[in-house]
């Protein structure tokens, strides 16, 4: 991501580029924040939010300069809803981020049970003879070894939020990462924390209560995925995923319902109403990120062309989407059999989606679903992981 005192892009890929990996980052974020109760975090979140309006329009300035035919306006149009879906991305996570800025009380359970979701976050404190002590980011591929991406890295009083590749760690820091719950551990061994370290456990009297903070842990999973597969859908040209993002959108609104009923139902049960405040907003915020990626597919669904720079924007991102072709006979290196979990272990590449040689698909697999040759995954990751993963498994 740019510096804020960098040039601003200068043409339609590096703002769709800059776009995507802001939104991405914004996301990270705004959860971050509310799971831990950050002020500075929500603060970056905002400044973000601010320059993803800035972005919009020049993208939208730019794409009209470009345009120099009917069939160049069709193609561009299709990056203007683009750039339009992922502005509404940014200004949802600004309103998760908003909770803590006005002091939303954020129930207790539902910073633990972040944990349990697809992808977690995490604080991790660097200690002197660690690994990753005065090591950089890129010779570490802690994403790829760990599958724990480090999205900001806390340095004294001051915060590095989306660090690259040559950001040097130092003993002290404070690596804030999002990756899947397995990943905590090992990205805490290798920044030497001491085992045996407990979280406390706190389980609300309220069962309804319980219920709400499980439906928002599903919708945020819901929402990461769905955003992953509006990409590739338009990446990969593919109705069919297209189609899958359309079905999860209207679950989504279902889950959105069936959480304000859970939240007033709940409020029979709390002692303090205070705590139930943030919930509602926060699936309100989360359902229109499904709305936003559903605006992206929606080119897809009307067989709208898209012009070359999407393509190229997607593939230059922080985070890359890619479709891995298996080989015809593939096996762990155990000799085992290939599950999803082995994937994501060793490449720290998330497995959004399966085709089957049935020509069937798969959307968000369990850790445990195993994979045979000649079958396809579509995955997003870093570059050097879908490497890694085309070099073990890929044709």
């Amino acid at each position: 991501m740019k510096d804020d005192s960098d040039d601003s892009p200068a043409n339609a890929k590096e703002i769709l580029v800059e776009m995507k990996d802001i939104s991405e980052l914004m996301l990270d974020l705004a959860y971050s924040a509310v799971i831990f109760g950050d002020r500075e975090i929500a603060d970056e979140v905002m400044k973000l939010e601010e320059k993803m309006d800035d972005l919009l329009y020049q993208a939208r300035i730019t794409i009209m300069l470009g345009s120099r035919s009917v069939d160049d306006a069709k193609k561009l149009s299709g990056i203007l809803q683009i750039a339009s879906a992922s502005e509404k991305i940014s200004n949802a996570a600004a309103d998760i981020a908003k909770l803590v800025l006005v002091d939303t009380k954020t129930p207790k359970k539902l910073k633990l049970n972040i944990n349990t979701a697809d992808e977690t976050i995490t604080y991790v404190k660097v200690y002197e003879g660690s690994k990753l002590d005065s090591t950089t980011l890129g010779e570490l591929q802690l994403e790829t070894e760990t599958g724990m991406r480090v999205i900001a890295i806390r340095r004294g009083q001051k915060w590095v939020y989306a660090p690259e590749s040559d950001t040097v760690i130092f003993k002290g820091d404070i690596l804030l990462a999002r990756g899947p719950p397995e990943g905590i551990q090992d990205i805490r061994d290798l920044a030497g924390c001491k085992p045996g370290m407990r979280e406390e456990k706190i389980i609300s009297a309220s069962k309804k209560l319980n219920e709400a903070i499980n439906l928002i842990i599903e919708m945020k999973d819901v929402s990461e995925l769905i955003v992953g597969l509006a990409y590739s859908a338009v990446l990969f040209y593919n109705p069919m995923l297209a189609s899958e993002v359309k079905v999860l959108e209207e679950e989504m609104d279902e889950m959105l319902t069936l959480l304000e009923s859970t939240v007033l139902e709940a409020a029979r049960e709390v002692d303090d109403l205070l705590e139930l405040r943030g919930l509602i907003p926060i699936g309100i915020s989360t359902e229109i990120i499904s709305d936003a990626a559903y605006e992206i597919v929606d080119i897809v669904l009307r067989e709208i062309e898209l012009h070359p720079v999407f393509m190229l924007a997607i593939r230059e991102s922080d985070e890359v989407v890619s479709k891995v072709d298996l080989r015809s006979r593939v096996m762990a290196p155990e000799g085992d059999q290939l599950d999803v979990a082995r994937i994501e272990d060793e490449t720290g590449m998330y497995v959004m989606a399966i085709r089957r040689t049935n020509g069937r698909w798969s959307y968000d697999p369990e850790p445990n679903a195993r994979l045979r040759g000649g079958e396809t995954l579509i995955v997003r990751g870093t570059r050097s992981g879908e490497e890694k993963l085309v070099k073990l498994w890929g044709k």
